[in-house]
């Protein structure tokens, strides 16, 4: 299948059947926006890697792991948080599995969408995480948690990483 590109001005091409794209294509860009694909996988697993812990955190059996990093996040680690409350299984449940789809969906943008619209998958999952961890971190601190929100502070950081800025061009483009 052919595909007509044309220039449209500014620094916008248009794929027919496509995304408007950025017409600068130097090689300090591609590599910058190669990078922020990269990083979007590791934010990929950052986000997915809680999955399985939460999930494990459903089963009396398996729970420790899910017990301990409620305790580490509720610092000081005191044994005081426990996973015995069905509700709190339930919970885990839910969360794990949202943030698997997370994960995976930040995955998905790196393989499959990246590559036609790098700036708007950079926002939006920049955008994402900022939302993630300000409500994270206000419902931590209104519960009394407010150690929770120091950690999402490290993860957010890890998370977002080189992707709080745009790839950068040091060539004009044409007008």
């Amino acid at each position: 299948m052919t595909r007509r590109v044309s220039y449209l001005g500014g620094n916008c091409l248009h794929v027919e059947g496509g995304p408007r794209m950025p017409a600068h294509d130097t090689r300090e860009q591609n590599m910058s926006q190669e990078f922020h694909k990269f990083w979007l996988k590791i934010t990929a697993l950052v986000i997915a890697g809680f999955a399985p812990v939460l999930f494990l955190g459903t089963m009396e059996a398996t729970s420790g792991p899910a017990r301990l990093t409620i305790d580490m996040l509720s610092w000081p680690v005191d044994g005081v948080q426990t996973y015995d409350a069905p509700e709190t299984r339930f919970l885990s449940a839910l969360l794990g599995g949202f943030l698997l789809g997370w994960g995976v969906m930040v995955w998905c943008l790196s393989v499959w969408v990246h590559d036609l619209a790098p700036e708007p998958v950079r926002r939006s999952v920049v955008i994402g995480i900022v939302c993630w961890f300000l409500l994270d971190s206000a419902g931590s601190i209104a519960s009394g948690t407010a150690s929770n929100a120091l950690f999402n502070v490290v993860i957010l950081l890890v998370a977002v990483g080189p992707l709080w800025r745009p790839a950068t061009s040091t060539t004009s483009t044409p007008s």
